[in-house]
């Protein structure tokens, strides 16, 4: 992020949203289908399919409430091309359309995270999955 200070990116980072948010989970049964809660609406560039993104994010399961990852506690942001099949589903299909310097809620079923398999002994299978992201760039 270092090189980037400055540009636009850089500043909704910065300004907007430069603290790891806190994630909650309703007391309701997971939904069956990939839920996207817009937090803020960023105003920067769109993450379109085929782009790379920079994104920071919070993971948590939805059965404990507990978090299994955030790149937050890496002090980096996590980047992927996007509609790229190098994330689960649930984050190609739940980031596309933000813009930089939005905050999005993606609660993801298991269908379309993990599976049934879950994935490396963390994240048990079947279990729907809660991610707070923020867009940080788009190049």
């Amino acid at each position: 992020m270092g090189e980037q200070i400055g540009n636009q990116a850089s500043w909704h980072y910065i300004v907007g949203m430069s603290q790891k948010p806190e994630v909650t989970i309703p007391d309701s049964a997971p939904p069956s289908e990939l839920v996207i809660e817009d937090i803020t609406v960023g105003d920067g560039d769109e993450a379109v399919k085929g782009k790379n993104v920079a994104v920071h994010y919070v993971g948590v399961a939805y059965s404990t409430g507990k978090q299994f990852d955030a790149s937050w506690d890496r002090g980096d942001t996590f980047d992927f091309r996007l509609g790229g099949g190098q994330v689960i589903a649930g984050w190609d299909q739940g980031v596309a359309g933000m813009k930089v310097g939005g905050r999005r809620r993606l609660t993801i079923p298991a269908h379309l995270g993990y599976g049934q398999q879950g994935a490396g002994g963390v994240i048990k299978g079947g279990e729907t999955l809660v991610f707070v992201v923020d867009l940080v760039n788009v190049f």
